[in-house]
């Protein structure tokens, strides 16, 4: 039965989010949603508003707020824009039999418009992708549980599924090796580096299954038992690169970065990614490759973080020359990828 007769299928793009301008108001609102978000921050809501809204976010605001004008361009946010372009292209691929919707988890264009355009086209069934290659209850899990909780309120609510990774996904591997391969065709690198963003060993360990999480050799390889721990799958995911870009082991390195800890007071995934690139000029290792496979999109994590002040840690310990590999955004083959996957779905 064609389109026309069952209804277009819907597909829900959805990453993470951004402030609506980089003054500090905006960010202020933007931080005060993700920082309140109990799959982000794990505490009693007594006691994570309180701290969060009352004390963290005043401080952290006005500095995020420099870093966002940084980032900024003529376009906006670089993670709105690449999600838009990114939502266009695949509704290109996809052509009319779906209607291809873009939301953010926290701020703008919600994911609650993104549902509700989709609800107005009286789609068949709806698709969600959270653009996060490894899933995290902090990100995906908290895009699952944000959309089941808007369309609990609908009178008919569709048939809906969740792509929860795409963590081998031969697409997403292939275009990130593709685009590792035409810097390392620029200059010889001593070492690669796959910088994945971190969490709370806690959030790895409340998900471990049947306690099979020890936080060491249990992620040498992806199997059933660890196939939604996100450090299993960061690990897998640099296996999978590495063996894309002809990589033996020993030519890279899995970190983690973005972590809280100094005021969580507990450890993130471990090795950070800032302690462990300073010791790299001492080990002889002067040129480097970063890559950062935990985002689909350039942002403050990429650009800013990876891009600019690890170059500049790596620099200050003697380092000579620090590249990041740019992120998919709306490549060609990143686009036909994100389409095969909905298909199969």
């Amino acid at each position: 039965m064609s389109a026309s007769n069952q209804g277009r299928i819907g597909v829900l793009l959805v990453n993470l989010g951004t402030p609506d301008s980089p003054q500090t108001p905006d960010v202020r609102r933007y931080l005060n949603e993700f920082l309140t978000d109990a799959r982000v921050v794990d505490m009693p809501a007594a006691i994570r508003y309180p701290l969060f809204r009352g004390l963290v976010v005043p401080l952290r605001a006005p500095k995020s707020a420099k870093i966002y004008q940084q980032l900024w361009t003529e376009r906006g946010s670089p993670l709105l824009y690449h999600g838009l372009d990114l939502q266009k292209r695949v509704q290109e691929q996809l052509g009319n039999d779906y209607l291809v919707a873009f939301g953010m988890r926290y701020q703008n264009p919600s994911v609650e418009s993104a549902l509700q355009e989709l609800r107005d086209a009286a789609v068949s069934r709806i698709i969600v992708l959270p653009l996060f290659p490894q899933y995290a209850a902090a990100s995906t899990g908290s895009v699952q549980e944000k959309v089941m909780d808007i369309v609990s309120k609908w009178w008919i609510v569709p048939s809906i599924s969740f792509i929860s990774n795409f963590v081998d996904e031969p697409g997403f591997i292939e275009t990130f090796a593709m685009l590792g391969k035409a810097e390392m065709a620029k200059h010889d690198y001593d070492h690669i580096v796959f910088s994945y963003h971190g969490i709370p060993e806690r959030h790895v360990l409340k998900g471990s299954h049947n306690g099979y999480c020890k936080l060491g050799n249990c992620c040498n390889s992806y199997n059933k038992n660890n196939r939604y721990c996100y450090r299993a799958q960061c690990f897998e995911t640099s296996r999978q690169l590495g063996k894309a870009l002809g990589l033996t082991p020993e030519q890279y390195t899995t970190t983690f970065q973005s972590r809280l800890q100094s005021r969580l007071r507990d450890p993130w995934l471990q090795p950070y990614t800032d302690e462990v690139i300073k010791e790299y000029p001492a080990k002889g290792i002067h040129n480097v490759l970063a890559f950062s496979p935990a985002f689909v999109a350039d942002c403050l994590e990429t650009t800013i973080e990876v891009g600019e002040e690890f170059k500049e840690l790596f620099e200050e310990a003697g380092g000579k020359h620090w590249q990041l590999v740019p992120s998919l955004n709306s490549e060609p083959m990143w686009v036909e990828a994100v389409a095969g996957m909905i298909r199969r779905n």
